[in-house]
């Protein structure tokens, strides 16, 4: 299921002459593309394409999977589909920014300054970010960041990782696959805003 939602988006792009990731003006269009994709559901991007799951997430590569916190009586909402870009390993569990906790405007805004920190131009399997909370913390252009930044721990991982492939990750952003507990969207891209 997932490969057939990016797949027919990559196919409209390549005939209306847009190339995933290698121009603003694609991106844009990926974005929008997927923006009004309103029948992918996390079950359904689950469901197939077991060639997509991995067992371990690597630093700087892009990820769907289920979560379950161990402290989510305590806090005031949580994602259960987070969709991370890994950032560091932490014992018992690891970084990743999770841009579901940002309004679609800011995550189009932190993914365009993200895409400075590829490893390369090619948009495939060995694209990924050179990423840490280092260089997050460290320029202005990464200041959407913050409100993202969760740590996961392995033990409450529900799921196998799936990859999101570099060509797909405009596509992947929009995608209405948040699943908040305890509070809407709206709720919490607001204080997302307020933290920023």
């Amino acid at each position: 299921m997932v490969a057939y939602i990016f797949d027919k988006m990559l196919v409209q792009g390549v005939r209306s002459g847009q190339i995933p990731a290698r121009t603003q003006k694609s991106r844009d269009w990926f974005r929008d593309k997927a923006k009004n994709t309103r029948s992918v559901t996390p079950t359904k991007l689950m469901k197939e394409d077991v060639s997509r799951f991995v067992n371990r997430a690597m630093i700087g590569k892009m990820y769907h999977f289920y979560y379950d916190p161990k402290h989510k009586k305590t806090l005031p909402y949580y994602d259960t589909f987070p969709l991370i870009f890994k950032v560091k390993n932490v014992p018992n569990g690891f970084l990743g920014i999770n841009l579901h906790y940002l309004p679609l405007r800011q995550r189009a805004v932190l993914m365009d300054a993200l895409y400075d920190l590829t490893t390369n131009t090619k948009y495939d399997e060995t694209t990924k970010l050179r990423i840490s909370y280092d260089i997050l913390n460290g320029a202005a252009k990464y200041k959407w960041f913050k409100p993202t930044l969760k740590m996961y721990l392995n033990k409450h991982v529900r799921s196998r990782f799936l990859e999101i492939n570099s060509v797909e990750w405009d596509m992947a952003l929009f995608l209405p696959t948040e699943r908040f507990k305890k509070s809407n969207k709206q709720s919490v891209w607001k204080d997302s805003r307020q933290m920023v």
